[in-house]
């Protein structure tokens, strides 16, 4: 099987957030598993998380092709090296790029998910949108052993929904953010999924609006390089405090990347490019 590295959220190799995209080979119409989501019509969970973790990037899509006429077209997941999760940006920008250059799929793309249908759309000159659902945020007192973990005093705490399960914390200033060397391990007991931590942009001409970085020890990913699910629920958050629907983010790790945003309701536009870097085959059959 063919197997895709891509490097999502940038216009250059090497940078933006990489991706393995594994498109597996075709369930024949008649067959029973034919169309069926999320239980027959994939390999084994297991064969698809040793294959993540072979990988060994923040996360790895497989997906197959749907029957027409459905609500999807394709039928996709998403696996870390240590976990499956429910939402994952960058690895579906990534598997955008790869259906529209194998000339797999022309205009809008659905794809059925665990977070619902996604829809992927590919401008002329290459841009990718995502339509995701809006992370709804909720409130939350600070754990004083985040706080330890992360080694600062967020300034306000949420939870990100059931869809990313993450903690968002506002810090002090875009110093802090790209300051932190958190404790892993502390933080991997304390987190879901992952912390967003993130800041107001402190030079209002430097191109971005507000900057984040993304930790996700707890399901093997220490610092994700550009997570486009945080920003599900990055984007109704600053879209409030700086009174703007439509910002752009920069996280802040040592790759980094940036995010054009648009809060829609209760959806969200995430719009990044994509290159492949490598493409080579997967020797070991599901």
């Amino acid at each position: 099987m063919r197997i895709r590295i891509v490097d999502a959220f940038t216009d250059r190799p090497f940078a933006g957030n990489p991706a393995g995209v594994l498109i597996l080979d075709s369930v024949p119409a008649g067959s029973p598993a034919a169309g069926a989501f999320p239980d027959g019509a994939f390999p084994a969970e297991e064969w698809m998380q040793r294959v993540a973790a072979e990988v060994n990037l923040s996360e790895t899509a497989f997906l197959h092709r749907l029957p027409a006429g459905g609500d999807a077209d394709w039928a996709l997941r998403w696996f870390t090296p240590a976990a499956e999760v429910a939402l994952c940006g960058h690895a579906t920008l990534g598997t955008t790029h790869v259906l529209h250059q194998d000339g797999l799929a022309r205009g809008p793309v659905r794809f059925a998910t665990r977070s619902g249908i996604l829809t992927a759309t590919v401008a002329e000159d290459g841009l990718i949108t995502l339509d995701f659902p809006v992370a709804p945020l909720t409130a939350i007192d600070t754990d004083p052993a985040l706080a330890a973990a992360l080694g600062t005093d967020p300034l306000t705490t949420f939870w990100t929904g059931p869809n990313t399960d993450d903690v968002l914390v506002e810090v002090a200033d875009e110093k802090t953010v790209r300051a932190l060397t958190p404790d892993f391990g502390a933080l991997a007991k304390v987190t879901s999924r992952g912390a967003v931590v993130t800041a107001r942009a402190e030079d209002p001409s430097a191109g971005y609006d507000f900057v984040s970085r993304f930790f996700g020890p707890a399901v093997g990913v220490n610092e994700d390089p550009v997570t486009g699910s945080a920003h599900t629920a990055l984007t109704p958050y600053w879209s409030e405090r700086l009174g703007r629907t439509s910002l752009t983010g920069y996280q802040a790790s040592p790759r980094g990347g940036l995010v054009q945003v648009t809060h829609r309701g209760d959806r969200v536009d995430l719009a990044g490019r994509a290159v492949t870097t490598i493409d080579g085959n997967l020797l070991i059959p599901a």
